[in-house]
């Protein structure tokens, strides 16, 4: 761990936070003092940011606690352009009304993380269509496009991988890392911001804007990323066999969230309680050293403390609670996530396949057919033989519902709704 000056870096050099950042010395000193500004980009794409952005979001908070101020940057104008960091091919172009429904659902997440109270240190979110949109083309090449090469942007990783595979790289994304640059620039003017954080795959974006707030303004500007954050066994962190594990509890339960930081890999266990929990250090330490079975408490703690800061305590208390029902006791727990079926399909009796695919336990009946067949899925704990099953009013348990599983650890409880009048 480097030895900083500044609380920020110091903790988030201590916690795994750090891959590249630039102007060591300047930056470490420019952080020290109060209400020191930062920000990070999130383009709205969906209605909800998945776990995948939580590092990033965490960045932010712990900016906010150690004194600095916080800026969440909504792409309410680079989101009509759309990123191509990472991308295979562009991405599906979203209208205005689009991107502002997405943003409204993105918002919620902000407010579990930061403090927007007025201060020093209070978190604004800003949105850079406000300064994107009313662009003159003309005059903005004039005045910016001159301090970019395009010998240098061809060897951005975003644009080399696209050409190396002879895929379509559109002027229109190319665009997308001086929209990125001038950011950082108007950020920088508009709220003596001094720092752009953002994942390692974004380094060579970020470094534009650093340096053209520094050519154009000839003012302080700083870089910052995170490193690419895997799991164990090499598989992108926040992808699940099921999709996305998403933000928003309308887009994924806090028990299936709580059940997501429980299945963690054991050799993840102490990497992800220093990035998604305050615990302190030596606490962690300890936790990570355990073994065996043991390891599987410390994995509970991660659960516990990581959903309690997006859904609150009470929500984590829940979710421990049904696991230690569903999963330790037997039992049916309530706070497993609950679909309504018609009660007329219950009573006509609805076939397996759809009733999980229904459940969002698959996505398909085929994958349905293909899981019957390998013993995967249950109905109150019995295995499905034979995908010619239905689920019917004969399933449904004293407390009126049945519980549909997919292997060990997906549950969902079917319920009757209530007939019409």
């Amino acid at each position: 761990m480097a030895n900083f000056k500044s609380d920020f870096l110091h903790t988030l050099s201590g916690r795994g936070f750090i891959h590249q950042f630039s102007h060591e010395a300047e930056l470490d000193a420019a952080a020290a003092k109060p209400g020191f500004t930062a920000y990070i980009g999130f383009d709205a794409t969906a209605t909800s940011l998945h776990v995948g952005s939580l590092v990033q979001i965490m960045l932010l908070r712990w900016l906010q606690k150690t004194g600095g101020r916080p800026i969440a940057l909504m792409g309410g104008g680079t989101t009509k352009v759309g990123d191509p960091t990472g991308k295979d091919e562009s991405r599906k172009l979203l209208t205005d009304d689009d991107i502002g429904r997405n943003i409204e659902g993105i918002k919620g997440v902000f407010s579990k993380f930061l403090s927007f109270e007025s201060g020093q240190s209070g978190a604004l979110m800003v949105n850079n269509a406000d300064w994107l949109d009313p662009i003159n083309y003309i005059a903005f090449l004039r005045d910016y496009g001159r301090h970019f090469s395009v010998n240098r942007m061809l060897t951005f990783d975003s644009v080399k991988l696209r050409l190396e595979r002879e895929q379509t790289f559109s002027f229109l994304e190319f665009n997308y890392m001086i929209l990125q640059a001038y950011d950082f620039l108007e950020l920088n003017r508009r709220q003596n911001c001094q720092l752009q954080m953002g994942g390692s795959d974004q380094w060579g974006n970020i470094i534009n804007g650093v340096e053209l707030v520094r050519r154009v303004d000839a003012k302080d500007a700083y870089a910052l990323t995170t490193p690419l954050l895997t799991t164990s066994s090499g598989a992108k962190m926040g992808k699940t066999a099921a999709g996305a594990v998403w933000l928003n509890a309308d887009k994924l339960a806090p028990f299936d969230y709580w059940q997501f930081w429980r299945n963690t890999e054991d050799a993840d266990v102490g990497k992800f309680l220093k990035l998604f929990t305050e615990l302190p250090l030596d606490e962690i330490t300890r936790l990570s050293a355990l073994s065996g079975a043991e390891i599987n408490e410390a994995k509970k703690v991660l659960a516990n403390e990581a959903t309690a800061m997006l859904h609150g305590r009470a929500a984590a208390d829940d979710a421990a609670a049904a696991a230690r029902t569903t999963f330790e006791q037997g039992g049916l727990a309530t706070g497993l996530p609950t679909i309504e079926v018609p009660a007329a399909d219950l009573r006509a009796g609805i076939p397996a396949p759809n009733a999980f695919v229904t459940a969002g336990l698959v996505a398909s009946t085929s994958e349905a057919r293909r899981q019957i067949k390998a013993g995967g899925l249950r109905i109150n704990d019995t295995v499905v033989t034979d995908e010619k099953v239905a689920v019917s009013e004969k399933d449904l348990t004293p407390e009126g519902v049945a519980k549909l599983s997919l292997g060990k650890k997906k549950h969902v409880l079917l319920k009757a709704k209530p007939d019409q009048k």
